[in-house]
């Protein structure tokens, strides 16, 4: 009997051995009791649809010519070989330690940094308490492209971990995506959204963007580099030293202030999500599970009553939905919303059984002409303060014809905003030229026509101000009344402060022109 079961553990460790990985996108449960370790491929319940990748390094795999041939072994090895337990990962940042996978920077910056962050430990728990939301969505998508598990910590640098972040230099979002570079990688920004604050869409640019410059530089610290201070400055750094005979590594290159304690600030972090006792600081549970999950909407709904059905506060929700900046989600624009996963559920059967009429109280209405805020608010029934503030309307500027402005929606409205308005649709103002009346003296043989040309106004204009027919010639001497643009009041204007509130957030100061 005891041979017997001498050989089935022999079998069994045998068969173990043959065991391959499991195939990408297996599925585990919410509470990871299911989670994989190390490099296997895994993905627990999936929070959105596939997004489109670029440049995603092939994950590894074993073919079977790479494939030790297998040998069974005796009972007498038995006893001199353990079997590994695979356990799951304590909580995230423990998963995050176990994909650690870029080489440590030990410099005195590096050092400056930890002492920075040592001596704030309320900030570093309240910021990595703010990234309970977002994080296990970015370490699965790492993981998921065969990255280093550290780069998850990279928000922290950049935003703290706040989606409304708003840099001096433009630059916004958890990885603070300048606004060309976030065109480049198709994060829309329009009217109604701003996908370099979407969680899902910046995520996936960004692993987008690190995943070509490490292509391009083949270093990580280097792409971390360009990632700050732009592909372009770093390859000429490095071009430099390669001329001058020296060094082209990180540490070697020359860089502006900020880029030089960039890496050594992640680094720094890293160091704390290691060990944080040794650096004064606690980090909060973050459970390995998916915070969120995403729900489809296929009509129209504001963003509180959104929230209402939901079960969540309106703060949480717009935390997990921060591209939208109106006050109502355009499901032809943005058709997926993200919600706790527990709330999902909660919000559809809420959805489903709603009795309170519309959903939307906003639609969104084109200008047909170019039109003074006032007049425009008379159109669309409202006050020119309501449609200023709902617009972000500054003063004296008028609204460009094309323009898409959010406005009441009349009970007679039953269709939902169009594909096409939803993902294009632009406020376009311009100055607002100030005219005041003057008079001019006719010279001879001057017309209504040659006036209109001079001043570069039509000729029913000029008709119009001085009460005659289009047709109409002036006498020599003749006052003639014409209406001039005032020029100091029009360089005034074009000197207005930018359309919207000030950042909530303290700009970082001089900013490369990096994303």
């Amino acid at each position: 009997m005891n041979v017997f079961k001498l050989l089935s553990l022999c079998m069994a460790v045998y068969l173990a051995g043959c065991a391959t990985a499991p195939p990408p996108q297996t599925a585990t449960s919410p509470d990871g009791d299911d989670a994989l370790t190390l490099s296997a491929s895994r993905e627990l319940p999936r929070t959105a649809a596939p997004q489109p990748r670029r440049s995603v390094a092939p994950p590894a795999s074993t073919t079977a010519s790479d494939r030790v041939p297998l040998t069974p072994i005796t009972a007498h090895q038995t006893a001199s070989r353990s079997v590994v337990a695979l356990a799951p990962p304590v909580d995230l940042w423990d998963r995050i330690r176990r994909g650690y996978a870029m080489p440590d920077l030990d410099t005195d910056l590096v050092r400056d940094r930890e002492q920075w962050y040592a001596t704030r430990p309320d900030y570093i728990f309240r910021m990595t308490e703010r990234s309970k939301k977002y994080l296990f969505h970015i370490v699965e998508e790492l993981e998921l492209r065969g990255m280093p598990t550290e780069l998850a910590l990279l928000p922290f640098i950049e935003s703290a971990f706040n989606p409304q972040a708003v840099s001096g230099a433009k630059a916004a979002g958890m990885w603070q995506f300048m606004p060309a570079t976030g065109k480049y990688f198709e994060l829309k920004q329009n009217a109604f959204r701003d996908d370099r604050r979407d969680v899902l869409a910046s995520t996936r640019a960004a692993l987008d963007y690190l995943q070509k410059l490490y292509g391009m530089f083949g270093d990580w610290h280097l792409a971390l580099a360009a990632y700050n201070w732009g592909e372009g400055s770093v390859g000429r750094a490095i071009a430099k030293n390669q001329r001058a005979g020296t060094g082209t590594a990180y540490t070697d290159l020359n860089m502006p202030m900020e880029t030089r304690f960039y890496v050594p600030k992640l680094q720094a972090v890293k160091n704390i999500v290691t060990n944080p006792a040794a650096f004064n600081s606690k980090l909060p549970l973050i459970e390995n599970h998916p915070y969120f999950q995403t729900v489809t909407i296929r009509r129209d709904i504001d963003v509180a009553l959104a929230a209402r059905l939901a079960e969540v506060p309106l703060d949480d929700f717009k935390a997990l939905n921060p591209s939208v900046n109106r006050p109502v989600i355009l499901a032809a624009g943005t058709p997926q919303i993200l919600l706790p996963w527990d709330n999902a559920e909660v919000f559809q059967g809420n959805l489903e059984s709603y009795s309170g009429g519309r959903l939307a109280s906003w639609t969104v209405w084109v200008a047909p002409s170019t039109l003074r805020p006032a007049d425009a608010a008379r159109r669309v029934g409202m006050t020119e303060s309501d449609l200023r503030a709902i617009n972000n309307i500054p003063p004296r500027v008028v609204i460009r014809a094309g323009s898409t402005l959010l406005v009441p929606r009349s009970v007679h409205v039953a269709h939902d905003v169009t594909e096409k308005v939803a993902d294009n649709g632009q406020v376009t103002l311009a100055p607002e030229v100030v005219l005041k009346r003057s008079t001019v003296r006719a010279g001879k043989g001057e017309s209504v026509a040659t006036i209109a040309r001079k001043y570069r106004v039509s000729t029913d204009t000029v008709a119009q101000w001085n009460k005659v027919s289009a047709s109409a010639t002036f006498k020599a001497g003749q006052q003639v009344v014409v209406f001039l643009p005032v020029t100091r009041k029009a360089k005034s204007v074009a000197r207005a402060p930018a359309r919207g509130k000030p950042a909530a957030v303290k700009p970082r100061a001089s900013k490369p022109q990096k994303r």
